[in-house]
């Protein structure tokens, strides 16, 4: 990881900072707006954003280009469907971009458009620094996208606190830890006394996350529901599943035969008491196990491709775990089982041993119990950190030796 240094960013100018910044789907726009209000907040000559992003940047200022919705597809289908549009709106990105150079380009997640961008500016106008937001996963598949990200990328912004080192390792660009947005949920995830009372008292409150994806719900909650009936079978258990609002009646139809049901909320709020209280969780692989983990949930993970997906990932995947919380404390301490190891008797027996007051469940808490070391949370948040690196590379332009941002 990068070592803590001081950047010398308290020489504004005198006309205002021109930033111009991308996100192309939801997550990315709820990590620009709070980019865009610590630069905003840091920045005294005053900053003008143009770009494209959703609401959440559009309340922190920006002067969009077109709508974000514009470059979001999901799945072989819908991408072939909308590729001439998505085409226009690179094109038309690109070219705001040169017709009046910014202070710095930063382009945030959505690999397959920003990457594109950062490419064709660069060719045409190598003055421009360009910051990416996100690292790829390089560290789990396709490792070459490092490297080729080197030419086009002055500085990568890591929300993870192994990254730096596994870029260098692989010869991508600069790439500086900032952390992770959840970082600044933690009072949101964690309990109060009398919450903590909660998670140790009978019946367990269980959380049931089957994913965030309809087809994620299609896949797993079969094997979910027969093992949690199996689990209630031996002991008592308080449910509760958290979704989105518009996957709720893909959920109910999912567990329709189930025969004890969860209690289904999709209030954020109501999701949140939730991960305050609960003993537990049985969760699809995904972002929410990292924060499972933050929140000191020990938890079970599973996960299903389809056939010709899993085929591929077999290919193209590294290393032993897909589980951030895992690949964050450097072990295996959350239990995962993908395709064909997702069965029945597995989840049954592992989510048993989680609940249980034994080894299982201790090494996790403990694990769990050194994450705000390792992810550094003491000093400025995320945004800020990162603001750090865009303000510092807006004002001194391509810099080789860019210091990494303070964590104090």
């Amino acid at each position: 990881m990068e070592q803590a240094g001081k950047l010398d960013i308290s020489a504004p100018r005198s006309r205002p900072l021109s930033v111009f910044i991308v996100a192309g789907e939801e997550s990315g726009d709820q990590l620009g707006g709070a980019l865009m209000e610590a630069l905003t907040a840091m920045a005294g000559e005053g900053v003008r954003f143009q770009g494209v992003g959703g609401t959440r940047m559009q309340d922190a200022g920006l002067e969009g280009l077109f709508p974000m919705e514009d470059l979001t597809a999901m799945g072989v289908t819908a991408v072939i469907a909308k590729l001439p549009l998505i085409l226009r709106r690179l094109r038309q990105t690109v070219e705001a971009v040169l017709a009046n150079p910014p202070d710095v380009l930063v382009l945030i997640d959505a690999p397959d458009f920003t990457h594109r961008v950062a490419a064709r500016v660069r060719a045409r106008n190598p003055k421009i620094p360009i910051v990416k937001y996100v690292s790829p996963t390089v560290w789990v598949w396709r490792e070459g996208r490092a490297a080729a990200m080197r030419p086009y990328v002055d500085a990568l912004l890591a929300l993870l606190p192994f990254e730096p080192e596994v870029h260098r390792r692989l010869g991508g660009p600069s790439t500086f830890y900032v952390g992770h947005p959840l970082l600044d949920r933690l009072d949101t995830l964690r309990p109060t006394p009398k919450e903590a009372e909660r998670r140790e008292s009978d019946p367990p409150l269980l959380l049931v996350l089957p994913g965030s994806r309809k087809r994620e719900i299609e896949r797993l909650m079969p094997d979910f529901g027969a093992a949690l009936a199996q689990v209630a079978q031996q002991r008592p258990l308080e449910m509760v599943l958290p979704t989105l609002p518009h996957l709720r009646a893909s959920v109910e139809k999912a567990m329709a035969n189930w025969p004890q049901k969860p209690r289904i909320m999709t209030d954020e709020a109501e999701k949140y008491a939730a991960f305050r209280q609960a003993r537990g969780a049985l969760a699809a692989s995904g972002t929410v196990t990292l924060e499972l983990a933050l929140a000191g949930i020990p938890h079970v993970a599973a996960y299903k491709l389809g056939w010709l997906e899993a085929q591929i990932a077999r290919r193209l995947l590294k290393g032993t775990t897909v589980i951030l919380a895992n690949l964050v404390i450097g072990e295996n301490v959350v239990p995962e089982f993908l395709q064909e190891y997702c069965t029945v008797p597995v989840l049954r027996e592992n989510v048993l041993a989680m609940l249980a007051q034994g080894p299982e469940r201790q090494r996790q808490l403990e694990a769990f119990a050194r994450l705000d070391d390792i992810f550094g949370i003491a000093g400025p948040g995320p945004s800020t950190r990162a603001a750090e690196v865009v303000l510092r590379l807006a004002r001194q332009g391509r810099s080789p030796a860019l210091p990494p941002p303070s964590r104090a």
